[in-house]
């Protein structure tokens, strides 16, 4: 089932077709030394059919939307655009076809969420992947102040973080709450696999091991407060200390 705002999005989108154009006359046959012809009027039916081929999660039928005149940048419930909402509902065929159409990756709706820090943060790697490789911005900001990398640390999303990683995202960005993502992998997450390999990563991938939250303690201080032995282990391994 679509989250009811993503619902909403597309219920919108539905009711924003074009009214249909006014008669014109019908133009003489082109000569040879004619101007080319202006491009077809937009199918009023183009925005209706957009919302429903993403709620189908329906790349081909996206992308005739959008060649038929669908408006990609046309904003819904909570600010939301046909990419965004592609991208909350998971989407990924209808994600992909809006982005390679020319979707903006980096639009935010109301709450600051963009395709790029959407999939980032929920681990949609495969959207994550082509924002990447079409102009997402790495130094933007979710509404908590943190770029995509550290949600992605929070929830363990270990092929998030590698390619974030491997774009050259900052390791040690701080948020609205003082935390690094190696310090919301630590006190967010827990200390199983996923977040074990999360954590080797962000220190790989240049994270300092000693930089402390807003309360002054490091990360190291933090996993053994919290009993997570394995990170504690990793941290103190990359030269972590209190």
């Amino acid at each position: 089932m679509l989250p009811l705002a993503v619902a909403a999005t597309l219920t919108l989108l539905a009711g924003c077709a074009a009214e249909p154009p006014a008669p014109t006359p019908t133009p003489a046959p082109p000569t040879p030394s004619s101007e080319p012809s202006a491009p077809a009027t937009p199918d009023p039916q183009a925005n209706a059919d957009l919302a429903a081929a993403i709620a189908a999660n329906d790349g081909p039928a996206t992308l005739s939307a959008i060649e038929r005149g669908a408006d990609i940048e046309l904003r819904g419930e909570g600010g939301m655009t046909p990419l965004i909402a592609a991208t909350k509902a998971g989407a990924v065929a209808a994600a992909t076809a809006l982005i390679e159409a020319g979707a903006n990756v980096n639009t935010q709706d109301d709450i600051q969420d963009s395709a790029y820090l959407y999939a980032g943060a929920e681990g949609y790697a495969e959207i994550l992947a082509l924002t990447l490789t079409h102009g997402a911005d790495l130094a933007s900001t979710n509404r908590f102040g943190g770029t995509a990398l550290i949600p992605a640390g929070e929830h363990g999303h270990v092929g998030v973080t590698k390619l974030l990683l491997e774009a050259g995202i900052d390791p040690d960005h701080v948020n609205d709450l003082g935390w690094t993502a190696l310090q919301e992998a630590v006190l967010l997450g827990t200390d199983g696999p996923e977040h074990q390999e999360t954590v080797r990563l962000l220190l790989a991938g240049g994270a300092d091991p000693d930089l402390r939250d807003g309360e002054g303690n490091t990360p190291l201080a933090n996993a053994e407060a919290r009993g997570s032995w394995a990170l504690a282990e990793l941290i103190r391994g990359a030269g972590g200390g209190y």
